[in-house]
């Protein structure tokens, strides 16, 4: 019998640093709420988007990826912000293996962005 190799799909996450480090000097005392503020709404919206997806609403996805885009600019994360606006062209382009492979890494993307930042932030997941 054949076996079947399991591939598991792993991605290389990096939060800009320096993009961190302005936040907190233009900001100073507040960086920190607004930090935390904004890592809880990428930790809400990332299961969201995938509810969504299974909901087979790709109007309220494409939503939904923008604002992950928005907010993990902000913060530094890069790639991830690309790849949600990835997410949000893939919605428009009514291809569904492209959106759920898309969605896929965005969401691998998140998931290692967000343990990235806390462990920056020294915050417990």
């Amino acid at each position: 019998m054949t076996q079947v190799p399991i591939l598991r799909p792993s991605e290389d996450v990096s939060v800009d640093q320096d993009e961190l480090a302005r936040i907190y000097i233009q900001m100073d005392c507040a960086a920190d709420d607004m930090v935390a503020q904004a890592i809880e709404e990428l930790a809400l919206r990332l299961p969201h988007a995938e509810t969504l997806y299974q909901q087979s609403l790709p109007g309220d996805l494409a939503a939904c990826a923008a604002s992950i885009s928005t907010i993990a600019a902000r913060l530094g994360m890069t790639t991830l912000a690309r790849v949600a606006g990835d997410v949000t062209a893939c919605c428009a382009s009514g291809d569904p293996a492209a959106l759920a492979a898309t969605l896929s890494r965005m969401i691998r993307l998140g998931e290692g962005s967000l343990r990235e930042i806390w462990d920056l932030q020294d915050l417990p997941i």
